[in-house]
Order: structure tokens, then C-alpha cells, then sequence
């Protein structure tokens, strides 16, 4: 990718509309355009991320034998009737009809279509457990959408789906996505806190939040500060070990951590010494819930138990706003001169400056360093163009490459170049061929 022949449609003053840090600097690193309220186009390096990010999440969900689909934008109003939430679920749900007249609306979320298609194809206890997810594009109409993809009306989101005989079954499942929510945000860089919250129009009793903390954040939130000290790093947790799944649940759960939704100020204080009671703000990124039989039995989705006993099967849905966590990345990443980007979800793993563009000797040697990254497995976008150093860096530092390869004539009279950190700042000189093999180095372990 050469700078010179991408579009990337970066803004040098910040938009009026832009409140937060995420929705400035998405607008300004070119990545997100708005066609009307709430919703936006997403343009190529936004896109690129976008796609990072959903590449994590399928690659977490599938570890651990979850079974991807894709379901219909566009839904019968039929089925949310048979649940009984068509009216129940307010004015947030786009209602349409079509040229025949018939009520539809664009899907929020995907219960009642999910268990249609499960009623239809299973009937029988040897088919469970199971699990079946998508990644789709859903509507919701705000009143207020602010705050770029943070708070938007359309958004892209995971939503996946459990059907499981028991609800011992049910809880295991829950465990597991609990398990598999921790890996999937620390891939992304962020530390996602769950907490017990509302499940809303969702339905049922037992459901978690995933938080990340930011000032920007929409949600209250209390919480012990020994959570912050947790991390699941690379534990390997098989998804059929019950017990392993169920210690993880209770290892991020069992300290006091709520939403202003559900907080007990009374529970918060016998609970917490005082030195370790925090009070913030925080972004939702996902939510995990058990709802047992709440569709299962209105729709008529049952199975034949091994008694031979038709009975409704246990359910929970467990979803993660795909979108809405780069606004929340950013948010936890970024300074005074752009956007900061974990490795695991850059856009590209590494920026290539050539400070004199047109000189023979420069331009060969950025050939050659963007070829050897290409054969590495590094994405590079290489800034081909005339304007001044500060001016390039300056575009570098705004997009949040998290490495930048800086190449003059004054360093390759020596034989190097200048790799730089953008979370740090700290460059050091090496060998052209150094830098691709410390990039490799470096990338290795996200890729």
C-alpha cells in the first residue's frame, strides 16, 4: 500500500460534531465518514481495523466450537410476535412493511430468528450442546446517536446463540463465553471488566457486562480495584472442561465490580476495604446472558430427552459490539497526537517513511525494505509522497501505525534506518534488515 495511490482522507481541524476522542480522531484519521445520524460509512483504513476486529472475535468464538452463520438484516415481525416482544421492545426497533404489506423490521438482535432456525432442524437431545453465532450489521434508533460508533443507530455486532438441554448445560455455556470474551479483548489490547448488569429487553436473570474503563464512558461503574490486576493471557482452557471454564468465571467475578444499574452502595462498602473502592466511567463492549427457556417455550423450541420426554431447551445469547470497540480502543489508546493502536488490531503493522522521495538511493532502499516486510507477512503503508518530514510524521502519528520505519540519506550513508515506537516515542537506528526481522519479532505472537 502506497500512500500516494490510497485514499485516506485524513482532516487537519477536528469536525464541530466530534464530542470525544474516539469520533474525532476517526474522522480526522480518515477512517469514518457520517451519512446521517448515527450511521457512517467506513472508509478504507477504518475498514481495515473493522475487519482486524472481527477477525479476533471469529477466531476466539470458533476456539472454542462455537459455529458461525449469518442470519437476515430484515426479519418478520411474525416471529418477535410469537415471543411476544414486537411491542414490548419499544421504539429503538425499525419497523417497515413491504410492498405486501406485510410488518418487518430491521433486526436489533437476533433471538427470535435463531430459534425459528433451531426449532426447524433439531429435535432431538444428541444435537445439543450447541452453539451457533453471526457477525451482522443490526439497527437500533437511537434517540440521541452520539459519539460517533460509540453510541451509533446502525452497527456491526456478534451476536451468538446456545441451545443446551440442562441448565447445568446452559451455565457451562455461559462460563465459556465468559472465557472466551477475556481472550478475545485482550488480543485487542483492551482489559474488558465484567460486571454484573441488566439484561434490559434481552430477558432473563443472569448476565454480565464487559467494561472497559474511560472517562468517555456511558455506564457508572464501582468496583474493587483488584480486578485490574487480572489478566488471562495465554492460558490454554479447553471448552468441554466445566470445572476450568467455571474457575475462570469465579476468578474475574467474585470481587465486587457492578454498573450504576445494579450497584449496592451498602453491599459495595461491607465488601471492599476502603483503600480498594473505585468509582469510574466505562464503555460496554459486549454482554453475556442466560435466559433459559424464556423463547424456547413460546416459540415451541423443545427436544426429546433421553427419557423420551419432549421438554424446551435452555438458552442464553452472548453478543459483542464489533464496531463499537474501536471507538473504545481508541478511547483507551490515544494522545495528544493521534490514535495509539494495540498491535493486534492495526490497520497496518508498520509505517514506511522516505524523507526524500525522488532521491535514487532512498527510493531503492524503501523498495526493498517494503518488499522485505511484504515477504515477512507485515502490511506496510509506505508514505511515497513529496511533503515535508514533519508533515509525514505528523499523518504517521494521527492514523497510529504502532511502528514506523524512517529511511533518509544521511542514515543509509551509514547503512540504516530509524525504527520508532509510537506508544514510546523511542527510536533506534539498525540495519534496513534488522528492522524486518525485530517487526517479525515483535508481530509474531498477534498473528
Amino acid at each position: 500500500m502506497r500512500l500516494s495511490r490510497y485514499f485516506l482522507p485524513v482532516l487537519k481541524e477536528t469536525p464541530s460534531e466530534a464530542q470525544i476522542a474516539s469520533h474525532r480522531l476517526m474522522l480526522r484519521a480518515g477512517m469514518i465518514k457520517q451519512a446521517s445520524a448515527g450511521i457512517y460509512s467506513w472508509l478504507p483504513l477504518g475498514w481495515r481495523v473493522l475487519k482486524r476486529v472481527e477477525q479476533i472475535v471469529h477466531e476466539e468464538q470458533q476456539r472454542m466450537g462455537h459455529i458461525p452463520m449469518l442470519m437476515p438484516t430484515i426479519q418478520p415481525a411474525d416471529l418477535w410476535q410469537e415471543s411476544g416482544r414486537y411491542n414490548a421492545y419499544g421504539p429503538e426497533m425499525l419497523r417497515i412493511r413491504d410492498r405486501h404489506d406485510r410488518d418487518m423490521l430491521f433486526g436489533p438482535t437476533n433471538e427470535e430468528m435463531i430459534t425459528d432456525i433451531f426449532r426447524a432442524h433439531v429435535s432431538s437431545y444428541r444435537d445439543l450442546p450447541l452453539t451457533l453465532y453471526h457477525v451482522q450489521w443490526k439497527f437500533r434508533d437511537e434517540v440521541r446517536p452520539r459519539f460517533g460508533v460509540m453510541r451509533g443507530r446502525e452497527f456491526l455486532m456478534k451476536d451468538g446463540y446456545n441451545f443446551d438441554l440442562t441448565y447445568e448445560d446452559a451455565l457451562h455455556a455461559y462460563n465459556r463465553h465468559l472465557v472466551s470474551y477475556l481472550r478475545t479483548y485482550e488480543r485487542m489490547g483492551l482489559q474488558a471488566i465484567p460486571m454484573r448488569a441488566e439484561s434490559g429487553p434481552i430477558g432473563g436473570d443472569d448476565t454480565h457486562e464487559f467494561l472497559v474503563l474511560a472517562e468517555t464512558g456511558e455506564s457508572g461503574v464501582f468496583y474493587d480495584s483488584e480486578i485490574t490486576d487480572l489478566r488471562f493471557g495465554d492460558r490454554q482452557i479447553d471448552p468441554d472442561d466445566r470445572e476450568g471454564c467455571r474457575a475462570v468465571l469465579e476468578e474475574f467475578t467474585s470481587r465486587y465490580a457492578r454498573t450504576d444499574d445494579t450497584h449496592d452502595a451498602a453491599a459495595f462498602e461491607a465488601q471492599v476495604p476502603e483503600e480498594r473502592r473505585r468509582e469510574a466511567r466505562g464503555i460496554e463492549v459486549g454482554q453475556i446472558f442466560y435466559f433459559g427457556t424464556k423463547y424456547s417455550e413460546p416459540m415451541g423450541a423443545t427436544v426429546v430427552d433421553p427419557e423420551g420426554n419432549r421438554v424446551p431447551v435452555h438458552m442464553g445469547s452472548h453478543g459483542i459490539g464489533v464496531s463499537r470497540l474501536l471507538g473504545a480502543i481508541i478511547e483507551a489508546n490515544h494522545d495528544e497526537r493521534g490514535i495509539i493502536w494495540p498491535e493486534g488490531v492495526t490497520p497496518f503493522h508498520v509505517g514506511l517513511v522516505n524523507l526524500k522521495q525522488g532521491d535514487a538511493t532512498a527510493d531503492t532502499a524503501c523498495d526493498q525494505i517494503y518488499a522485505a516486510l511484504g515477504q515477512a507477512g507485515l502490511d506496510t503503508l509506505y508514505h511515497d509522497g513529496d511533503d515535508r518530514a514533519g508533515a509525514k510524521f505528523a499523518t504517521m502519528d494521527l492514523i497510529g501505525l504502532p511502528w514506523r520505519i524512517t529511511v533518509g540519506p544521511r542514515g543509509l550513508e551509514k547503512g540504516v534506518v530509524e525504527l520508532t515506537s509510537r506508544r514510546t516515542g523511542e527510536s533506534e537506528e539498525m540495519t534496513p534488515e534488522q528492522a524486518v526481522t525485530r517487526l517479525a519479532q515483535i508481530y509474531a505472537p498477534h498473528r
